[in-house]
């Protein structure tokens, strides 16, 4: 697995696009931006992200409990941070705390793959997002490699992937343009060309990818 099509093209969303991503998912229907924040701050599979109920929102640990199917059948579950912004937004929307209390186990979204895929896809639409990585895949591995960016250990991406293979999660170490500019604007920073100290203005942003 890469994180380029065999033509080329980058199959991750990068910075800039998460941003117009996430402006796009809060002017959307709430239930469709709901569905579309969770996806880009877990980086929870399609099929993961239709599984979740309220009880696998923990809003108090401030995670999200994920769950997903591996070898023979077993069902596996991951926690994986949640900014305080979506805990909050996915209770505003959901009433996630007055479902926990009734004990509701339904899908917080009742749709099928095909309708969850499409939702992603107008959401991208909206935000100007075109190419391969203009799909649900592309927020996971935008996630990974994002996650890579900010210095997260590769076994925690592994972990909050839910990468059976830590070689898989490698790829997005693997990082280029703005994001692969950043890493080496780390290596430059404190000498100058004459190989003398000094302090280098931090003018490219991991998050803004400028």
């Amino acid at each position: 697995m890469t994180l380029y099509t065999r033509a080329g093209a980058r199959k991750y969303t990068n910075a800039d696009e998460r941003h117009r991503f996430i402006q796009a998912a809060r002017a959307a229907l709430p239930e469709i931006g709901t569905f579309c924040l969770m996806l880009t701050y877990t980086g929870c599979r399609l099929s993961e992200g239709l599984a979740l109920t309220a009880q696998d929102i923990q809003i108090s640990a401030h995670s999200i409990a994920v769950k997903s199917l591996k070898k023979r059948d077993a069902v596996v579950v991951r926690e994986v941070p949640a900014p305080t912004h979506l805990l909050e937004t996915l209770e505003a929307t959901h009433h996630i705390s007055d479902r926990q209390a009734a004990g509701d186990t339904t899908p917080l979204f009742p749709w099928h793959r095909t309708r969850a895929w499409e939702v992603v896809k107008g959401v991208m639409d909206d935000a100007g997002i075109v190419g391969a990585q203009a799909m649900p895949k592309g927020l996971r591995h935008g996630f990974g490699v994002w996650a890579a960016m900010s210095a997260v250990p590769i076994n925690i991406i592994q972990r909050w992937l839910g990468h059976e293979n830590i070689a898989t999660t490698a790829i997005y170490l693997d990082v280029v343009g703005p994001e692969q500019l950043a890493l080496a604007t780390r290596m430059w920073n404190g000498v100058d060309w004459r190989g003398v100290a000094y302090e280098m203005p931090a003018t490219l942003s991991l998050e803004s990818g400028h």
